[in-house]
């Protein structure tokens, strides 16, 4: 009898343990299906370049399951979230105007991918200044242009670049710095009376589609051709293993992004339905990013 009842206790014990275990993983399956995934937040600056690749990766990201946030900041703000953890994800950084951000958080961050290179960045000058063709024409012509260029927003790291240049050339010139969207609207006004304009521009952007623009040549490497990367907070692969794997598959062409930024600055259509457009025309390559 007394081993009978101790069969049964020991039986019944097992089964408690197995129906605890069997619970457990229940549970455990059920908050990885629905469950406790990180919210990925991106970095936003105010660079209309910055929305396109921002956008088609935030939407695919839901599509996996994750909540998305976007915080808007300059560029250096953006960094600094980055290497504080309060940044995921930046999807417009430019290399090599980023690499001081790179460095000095060098212990927090990496680059994970390349987006697309071949961007081209410096000063421009409307096509109808014929005699303006390099940085030497503009060098004792200063007056030409009130002695100001038009630039973005203080702390982008292209406005040290700009203050760089003008000492290391000694050119009698102010940057004048303000909102990417005030700044076009400064050369556009000016353009419009054909008078002499000098202002920051770089490529993705709608502004080479709108006017007849030419970079103007600089020999001294302050300016180069840039590619565009993606960059991560270091935590990001152990926390969200499946989206650091994607984001570093990351690809895009600037062609492509350049078309979506004419379709939201220009077209007016909303960002998001112009991001998931392009996702429906590229799915086979979404997939590759995906590693499907």
């Amino acid at each position: 009898m007394r081993k009978k009842l101790l069969f049964l206790t020991v039986l019944l014990t097992v089964l408690v343990l197995a129906a605890c275990s069997s619970s457990d993983e229940t549970s455990n399956a059920a908050n990885e299906e629905s469950g406790d995934k990180p919210v990925i937040t991106f970095g936003v600056t105010p660079w209309t370049s910055t929305v396109p690749p921002t956008e088609v990766a935030s939407l695919i990201l839901q599509d996996m399951g994750y909540e998305v946030e976007q915080t808007s900041a300059d560029a250096g703000n953006v960094y600094i979230g980055l290497s504080r953890g309060d940044i995921d994800v930046f999807m417009d950084a430019w290399l090599p105007a980023h690499e001081v951000y790179l460095d000095k958080y060098s212990e927090n961050i990496e680059s994970v991918a390349v987006s697309y290179d071949g961007a081209d960045a410096g000063w421009v000058v409307p096509t109808y200044m014929e005699d303006i063709n390099s940085i030497e024409d503009i060098k004792g012509n200063e007056e030409l242009f009130k002695n100001e260029m038009y630039s973005i927003e203080e702390g982008a790291s292209a406005t040290g670049i700009i203050d760089e240049m003008i000492a290391d050339y000694e050119l009698d010139i102010n940057q004048v710095n303000s909102s990417e969207g005030g700044m076009i609207a400064q050369a556009m006004r000016l353009m419009q009376q054909e008078e002499p304009v000098i202002f920051y521009g770089w490529r993705p952007h709608t502004m080479f589609n709108k006017f007849d623009l030419k970079f103007v040549e600089e020999n001294r490497g302050h300016f180069n051709s840039a590619s565009v990367e993606v960059i991560a907070n270091n935590e990001l692969k152990e926390n969200a293993p499946d989206v650091y794997e994607f984001l570093s598959n990351w690809t895009i062409s600037i062609d492509d992004v350049e078309y979506m930024i004419q379709q939201i600055e220009d077209e007016g259509r909303d960002s998001a339905e112009v991001a998931q457009e392009w996702i429906d025309n590229n799915q086979d390559l979404v997939d590759e990013m995906l590693g499907e």
